[in-house]
């Protein structure tokens, strides 16, 4: 199969809107999206960080470029506010290039967002 745009999903939350445990908990969540994927970042097109209103300690993206982002196109945005959503939620979806399948790709769900998609497998 010829290389093809695929994207990629994952999102965690935060216990405490900190700062720290922001940056530690994406940091977690993207290295774990590359590595169970085997994505390199030259495979990744642009990645899209939303987080829910009550996260605003500090942007996900800046917790992604300490893992080597740096010169990836990040972007974040505010998840809409729903009643009954998931709270101090962090969202991610990475536009890659690869020869895999949609199939073959593995969402990764950590912390309070496992339940999300309880349809993936782990």
């Amino acid at each position: 199969m010829p290389p093809a745009v695929r994207a990629l999903r994952g999102a965690t939350t935060v216990d405490e809107d900190d700062q720290e445990q922001v940056n530690a908990r994406v940091v977690t969540l993207v290295t774990a999206m590359l590595e169970r994927n085997g994505v390199d970042k030259d495979d990744l097109i642009s990645v899209i960080f939303t987080a829910t209103p009550d996260v605003v300690s500090t942007f996900p993206a800046t917790a992604a470029r300490t893992v080597g982002l740096g010169d990836v196109p990040l972007l974040c945005a505010q998840e809409l506010s729903v009643t009954g959503s998931t709270r101090r939620c962090i969202r991610v979806l990475m536009h890659l290039t690869t020869d895999r399948s949609r199939a073959e790709l593995h969402h990764v769900y950590l912390e309070g967002a496992r339940g999300l998609r309880d349809d993936l497998p782990e």
